[in-house]
């Protein structure tokens, strides 16, 4: 089978479906990946995929024209490259390369919404005039799928609700999965340390986790707090300066952005996530449970899907830095605590959400 798989961005291919590509090609398939642009080529061609194909479109872009030019990039490649599946995932590649594939006729048209992001957190009057259109094309493009698979069950409830699809075309998988290999076990520091790993924009709950931090350390000052992350340009992005009081009296820790995190989850006590932007489920997530590590993040979809409040982590309200920093307390103070959360969400992820046991959902749902 020849699968073409639409992607948003190029370093999502290998970070987020590495796994699932190889597995697409293990199981005897040729794999073509499109992606907006030439960056980490070398990373996705390492996967085992026969050809990379730059499609170009912009990913905040809200403009007519924009859009239908990558919907007619699309629908020429996938005429010249002939797939038998087409797969995509977030919402202008699920939109346009769904519908770029049914104007192709190819035989196996699947998607995956991997969160549902900015359009359906905030409720301005431009976006809900954006939601409105969102929900028509998303709407077109599922007729087209043979199956949409999710990631959490509030937006499979949402989307069945506000009559989307219906919900015998849903399919729903555990997040990404996590290579527990490479996000191996390690102890716990003797020193409590924080992790927050995240784009640098407001709705993933960059402030509440450094206002957190200072509440924090003000009764216990041996406390580490890290942040991990780029800054961004989109909509919602917290400027360098509104960061630079935190890191400049040491109440966060900014190593920047890195390529693999892996080492800092070894390194951290707890990690941190208090999002309230409209996820699919954190990957991150995974791969500090992966990790051998307890979590903190908020009761909001996607991020509460894999965590039992005070069993394998704490759920907390979302923009409540007091609540971030009373559970960060109660794990520095209670050590016996912090041990059973972090051994159960190790466990709770050697159960549900090891990579394998994910792909194996995939290959059913997709069917390659």
């Amino acid at each position: 089978m020849k699968i073409l798989i639409v992607s948003p961005k190029n370093k999502t291919v290998f970070n987020f479906r590495g796994d699932l590509v190889r597995d697409m090609i293990a199981s005897g398939n040729e794999v073509i990946v499109t992606g907006p642009d030439r960056e980490f080529l070398d990373d996705i061609y390492a996967l085992g995929v026969s050809e990379f194909v730059e499609v170009p479109f912009t990913k905040d872009n809200a403009k007519i024209k924009g859009d239908l030019d990558y919907y007619r990039r699309l629908k020429k490649v996938i005429r010249e490259k002939k797939p038998d599946l087409v797969f995509s995932y977030t919402i202008k590649p699920v939109v346009y390369g769904s519908l770029a594939a049914k104007a192709n006729k190819v035989p196996h048209i699947c998607a995956m919404v991997t969160g549902l992001g900015r359009v359906y957190t905030s409720n301005g009057i431009k976006v809900r005039l954006l939601r409105a259109v969102t929900k028509f094309l998303y709407k077109k493009a599922f007729r087209a799928c043979d199956r949409v698979i999710f990631q959490n069950r509030d937006d499979i409830a949402q989307f069945v609700g506000d009559g989307y699809l219906p919900a015998e075309k849903t399919a729903q998988v555990n997040g990404s999965g996590v290579n527990m290999e490479r996000f191996a076990r390690a102890p716990l520091p003797s020193v409590p340390t924080f992790l927050m790993v995240s784009r640098i924009i407001r709705e993933k709950g960059v402030i509440e986790f450094c206002e957190a931090a200072r509440l924090v350390k003000a009764k216990h000052p041996e406390a580490r707090f890290i942040l991990l992350g780029g800054y961004d340009s989109s909509v919602g992005a917290i400027k360098p300066e509104s960061m630079e009081p935190y890191f400049a009296d040491g109440t966060v820790e900014y190593p920047g952005e890195v390529k693999d995190a892996a080492s800092f989850y070894r390194e951290c006590s707890v990690f941190v996530l208090p999002s309230y932007y409209r996820e699919g489920l954190p990957r991150t997530i995974l791969e500090a449970m992966s990790s051998g590590r307890a979590v903190i993040t908020t009761d909001w979809p996607g991020c509460r899907e894999p965590i039992e409040d005070g069993k394998n982590g704490f759920l907390v309200p979302v923009k409540d830095a007091a609540a971030i920093a009373e559970r960060a307390e109660s794990l520095i103070s209670d050590p016996a605590l912090l041990a059973r959360l972090a051994d159960a969400a190790f466990e709770t992820c050697q159960t549900k959400y090891e990579v394998g046991i994910v792909n194996r959902q995939m290959k059913e749902y997709i069917g390659y």
